[in-house]
């Protein structure tokens, strides 16, 4: 079998429903940050320990992500021939990893936090803004074709929730969070 069509040669790609796409249209857009933010977790899952107690949960991120990928690349018209497992209650998964790490942390006040501290901190926050960049693809998109609810919300609270892990990372390695308050009033 081959890995290549040579359709892509001339800008164009496949989505669900065997229907021609631009390359650079929104939807495939999206899948692509979202993608991205995928193998972005992938390599935080290969710097951490097989055994660490966030693997679990982002192996269900990931494969939660390949589904959601398919129903961004359902054009509306197609969805109820897309029999792909839709995620459920993702954001409430990530909401109850989150409240479980903030219950143990101090919270943060009126400050920005800086990306970095250690590898693994700082993996988080390059997960958590390719997020957001594929959350604003995503709303781009829903103006075009109406994209399902659960996806919006579960990409919502990812982004939430890797924020919490690079903030939780620091605390449990006992690292400062390099914090910045860049709104500050000039006395003049």
């Amino acid at each position: 079998m081959r890995i290549y069509t040579r359709t892509g040669d001339k800008g164009l790609t496949k989505i669900f429903g065997n229907m021609s796409c631009k390359k650079d249209d929104i939807r495939i857009e999206s899948n692509g940050k979202l993608d991205e933010a995928n193998s972005f977790i992938g390599l935080l899952r290969a710097k951490l320990d097989d055994d660490h107690p966030w693997q679990k949960g982002f192996f269900k991120i990931q494969t939660d992500i390949m589904d959601m990928m398919s129903h961004i690349a359902t054009h509306s018209s197609k969805r109820k021939e897309n029999n792909v497992a839709r995620p459920v209650d993702g954001e409430v998964f990530c909401e109850q990893w989150i409240d479980e790490m903030l219950n143990e942390m101090p919270q943060p006040h009126d400050w920005f936090i800086l990306p970095g501290g250690n590898e693994v901190s700082a993996l988080c926050h390059v997960v958590r803004t390719t997020l957001r960049t594929a959350e604003r693809r995503l709303f781009t998109l829903h103006r075009e074709d109406p994209v399902e609810e659960f996806i919006l919300k579960y990409i919502n609270r990812l982004s939430d929730l890797f924020f919490a892990l690079s903030r939780y990372e620091l605390y449990k390695a006992q690292l400062t969070e390099e914090k910045l308050r860049p709104f500050r009033r000039v006395r003049g």
